[in-house]
């Protein structure tokens, strides 16, 4: 069984990436910490073999607990689950030995496929022996990586939801009907893909009241 540290702040998501692990089979979860300082602790306490690591936590950064794990000395695999995006951060996390980086947001069948590649490249790693040539040690090294794309529900596109997460971040506040103007788009497909962001955890909703008739809802990036 592999055991798995949820590092997530959000309790939303937190519980939903812990219901994620819990369904596929082979993975149990060790603990889930909200916070760095919480994470190290649970690491030096807990047997732990995957962390699943969210790189925007409230007291340090997943890059910097990265640091901070492998300073220890811990033997664990990192996953990042994150919203992150900036190539910086992917670049560190490489050089920090992450062995996988999913965006948020995303569904069960996403992660379920990181965490089946994830098993498969610990059980190559766990035989005996040399490796025969070079593509012995290219298939295990790509044996972490999932052969299947992201899977989002059913008549959503990467493309689209991108372009709906770059109009958010952009403003400080915006409508289904300002989303939809902006990456030109319908109201009805705006509204969704808001409505999968707030979902996930990632986006704040409200309504906004000032106007004639019924209130509108506004969305804010977290």
């Amino acid at each position: 069984m592999i055991r798995v540290l949820v590092v997530e702040d959000e309790p939303v998501a937190a519980e939903a990436h812990r219901a994620y692990v819990e369904r596929t089979p082979g993975f149990t979860v060790a603990a889930v910490a909200g916070t760095g300082a919480r994470a190290l602790d649970a690491l030096a306490r807990l047997p732990v073999d995957l962390v699943l690591l969210d790189m925007n936590l409230p007291d340090l950064s997943g890059i910097e607990l990265c640091r901070r794990i492998r300073g220890a000395g811990a033997e664990v695999d990192v996953l990042a689950v994150t919203s992150a995006r900036e190539l910086s951060t992917v670049r560190a996390a490489a050089t920090h030995g992450v062995v996988g980086y999913l965006l948020k947001p995303f569904t069960y069948p996403a992660l379920r496929d990181r965490l089946t590649a994830y098993a498969e490249y610990r059980e190559r790693l766990r035989a005996e022996g040399d490796a025969a040539g070079q593509d012995d040690v290219d298939r295990v090294l790509e044996a972490v990586r999932p052969t299947r794309s992201s899977t989002l529900p059913k008549g959503m596109s990467r493309e689209t939801l991108d372009a709906v997460i770059a109009a958010v971040r952009a403003a400080d506040e915006v409508s289904a009907a300002e989303t939809a103007e902006l990456i030109g788009a319908s109201r009805i497909t705006a509204r969704r893909y808001l409505e999968y962001l707030a979902d996930a955890g990632l986006v704040d909703r409200a309504p906004r009241y000032g106007g004639a008739g019924r209130p509108e809802l506004g969305y804010r990036w977290r």
